[in-house]
């Protein structure tokens, strides 16, 4: 992945949003993202502002703070653990399956324990991990 991959995959969101979520760009989107290269690229920068995104500062290399290594991907992992796949359409559709039947207090629930688990590391002075 690079940095012009990385700002085709923000617009294809912001169109997402768009679509599925009327009125919600127009209300604000906050969006959450960590210090990685790919992210930090220039072109991936003026991606996000013209996406009209909001972002959340994230501390640097804190994978405790990030839902999609805390929430997200630990919980699909535990559903495809032990499947295979014929090839990458049948694994997309999987994931894709996954996601799509998850209600908003899925998606809420993991958000919620994104902000314990920022608190607790303020009050732990970044010692934070979790265990």
């Amino acid at each position: 992945m690079n940095g012009q991959y990385y700002a085709n995959l923000l617009a294809q969101a912001r169109e997402a949003v768009i679509q599925k979520r009327r009125g919600k760009l127009s209300r604000g989107v906050l969006f959450l993202q960590d210090n990685a290269s790919v992210h930090t690229a220039r072109v991936s920068r003026q991606a996000l502002k013209d996406t009209g995104f909001w972002e959340i500062d994230h501390p640097p290399y804190s994978p405790d703070l990030a839902p999609s290594d805390y929430f997200l991907f630990s919980n699909l992992k535990k559903e495809l653990r032990d499947r295979r796949f014929v090839d990458d359409n049948q694994m997309n559709m999987a994931v894709e399956s996954h996601f799509d039947c998850k209600e908003k207090e899925y998606f809420l629930g993991g958000l919620k324990a994104l902000y314990t688990r920022c608190e607790k590391c303020i009050s732990l002075e970044g010692d934070y991990i979790e265990k």
